[in-house]
């Protein structure tokens, strides 16, 4: 007779296959952009949102003290989709600094208004701050999954079979008019890496559970297999990107010789490692990991096939480093040309960050992953 233990996982792997067939409860599809080939992500990072205008600012220059607050924060993602025009925008984490917010919906509201008043798409993950306010972590996610222009989930179906708030794919499909435009090109899997340990022995921050990676694996195994009965010369897994707020242990030990970006504090990671970066690297579509959490590491580096990226601290009313500017990351995958002229599949995903200053200026532009290489990173 089979264990409660395997039949219970067993009847999850049940439950999420049937979660996981159906179509989005959005009914907004990704695409890529039919003139350029292209699919922008901005990520977001750490706005660590309070109270808005009565909301001060840490570790900014001295002369910058009197007048910043969280409108500050406000602009700055202003700014950026004006400068960027991304087709997505992605918040990974502490988007409200709970203790600070009095209103945890009036400061989400606020957080959100830039990416809900753009019409662009936006997608959340919560961070380890955000449910410290006046509602709990799953009340939090679901105010945002109830926004406009959201493609936020609360989990797959809604359900809670898998731990957290917040895991959800979303699927990019092929330019408008090409042969690609009904199927997922690009996969973005989002995920809940918690707040903190409930285990005593455990202390520190959260991390992501078995059942997350479960389901994980189960979709990716699902759009690869989906992906690999296209037509002929199309095989091979379609590129992931995974988002979610508290780095792994992984991030302690890239590259730093193949890397991007600083590291100006320590890895505030899970105090256990929980596998899923070895999760990641077996179901082999995942070229990169993007993470914030740590506010002054905004590096990205390759490790066993897969880059870590961070951020960098993007509020204003989170900690930093005055005269370092806030900053954001934006990464651009790019379709393919086929012989007969039309888009085709991804070919190059690269990534670069943008600078709160005069000129939102841009630094640190490299490539991450190109279909003809071997996915060593090249700076351009």
């Amino acid at each position: 007779m089979a264990s409660a233990k395997a039949m219970g996982a067993l009847a999850l792997l049940v439950v999420m296959a049937s979660l996981s067939s159906g179509t989005s409860a959005v009914g907004r599809q990704l695409k890529f952009n039919a003139k350029r080939g292209e699919f922008k992500i901005l990520q977001v990072a750490d706005m660590h949102f309070g109270d808005g205008k009565r909301t001060a600012c840490l570790d900014v220059l001295p002369r910058q003290a009197s007048s910043c607050s969280d409108l500050n924060t406000t602009s700055f993602v202003r700014r950026l989709i004006l400068a960027e025009k991304p087709n997505l925008i992605v918040f990974t984490g502490d988007n409200i600094f709970g203790f600070d917010a009095s209103d945890a919906v009036k400061s989400m509201n606020q957080a959100f208004g830039p990416a809900v008043n753009s019409g662009i798409p936006w997608a959340a993950v919560l961070g380890n701050h955000d449910q410290e306010s006046t509602l709990s972590r799953e009340g939090v996610m679901t105010h945002i999954v109830g926004m406009k222009n959201t493609l936020s989930q609360l989990n797959p179906g809604g359900a809670h079979v898998v731990d957290g708030f917040g895991n959800y794919n979303l699927e990019v499909h092929g330019a408008e008019f090409s042969r690609m435009e009904n199927k997922s090109v690009l996969n973005l899997y989002m995920l809940d890496s918690g707040d903190y340990s409930t285990v005593p022995s455990i202390p520190g921050y959260g991390w992501i559970k078995p059942s997350q990676q479960l389901w994980f694996q189960h979709t990716s195994a699902r759009l690869q297999k989906i992906y690999s009965t296209q037509p002929e010369g199309q095989k091979g897994a379609a590129p992931g990107l995974a988002y979610f707020h508290i780095p792994l242990p992984e991030h302690a030990s890239f590259d730093p010789t193949n890397s991007t970006g600083v590291r100006q504090e320590g890895i505030s990671s899970a105090t256990v490692n929980s596998g899923f970066f070895t999760t990641l690297v077996a179901a082999g579509d995942v070229k990169a990991v993007f993470t914030g959490h740590d506010h002054l590491n905004d590096f990205c580096g390759e490790l066993s096939g897969i880059h870590l990226c961070y951020a960098g601290g993007f509020g204003y009313h989170a900690y930093g480093k005055a005269g370092w500017s806030r900053r954001a990351r934006v990464v651009v995958a790019s379709l393919e040309k086929t012989q007969k002229g039309s888009w085709g599949t991804v070919k190059s995903i690269k990534t670069w960050k943008r600078l709160d200053d005069k000129k939102l200026s841009l630094i640190d532009s490299q490539v991450l992953w190109s279909k003809s290489s071997t996915n060593k990173q090249r700076i351009l």
